[in-house]
């Protein structure tokens, strides 16, 4: 009798612990990736970039984890209004200088956890691979609900010289005056899960 019990009581518990854990999926069409680039003096350009699939897994008001992927080949720029200058900035975002994007096609974000949501704001920690490099990452993230559907708000800055993304960076090129290129590349997110 005594087995019986405790066996009722295992299950019990585990089938709690499983419903703690809530998993949500990603809504690409409705997620909206902004990312803004600049020269250290002039010139910034801004642009979206497209959401492939991903999942965040929740338990209370705490992200245990997830994992977004990122379709580098849809990178468009924004702000550059005569289409030929457009496209071109476009094809040099898209080579090797910069993100490689036939080699490279997919960008990786993995949440490891987050902080305690505290007036639906939390800090979250996750690793960002780009181009087959991978650097840890943190980033303040704004949580809001409305019925099953949550929208987590968030700036992710990197510096892409940890990502090989050498072009015009000034940690490796001396000399380049005006031309130089900020590391910090800035994403503006705001993503949609189930």
């Amino acid at each position: 009798m005594k087995t019986t019990a405790l066996i009722l009581m295992v299950t019990l518990f585990a089938g709690a612990q499983m419903h703690a854990q809530d998993k949500q999926t990603a809504d690409p069409s409705a997620t909206k990736i902004s990312w803004y680039g600049d020269k250290v003096i002039g010139s910034a350009h801004t642009g979206t970039i497209d959401l492939m699939d991903g999942w965040l897994s929740t338990e209370g008001n705490v992200i245990t984890g997830g994992q977004f992927r990122v379709n580098m080949n849809s990178i468009v720029n924004t702000d550059v209004k005569d289409e030929k200058m457009r496209e071109r900035l476009v094809g040099h975002l898209k080579s090797d200088d910069f993100f490689g994007v036939e080699k490279f096609p997919v960008a990786k974000l993995v949440i490891t956890g987050s902080s305690e949501f505290t007036d639906g704001k939390a800090m979250v920690r996750g690793n960002l691979t780009v181009k087959e490099a991978t650097h840890p990452v943190e980033f303040t993230a704004l949580w809001s609900k409305a019925g099953e559907v949550s929208t987590y708000t968030a700036t992710i800055v990197f510096d892409r010289s940890k990502y090989d993304v050498r072009f015009g960076s000034g940690k490796f090129f001396s000399n380049l005056g005006d031309n130089a290129i900020n590391d910090e590349i800035k994403l503006e997110v705001q993503l949609v899960v189930k």
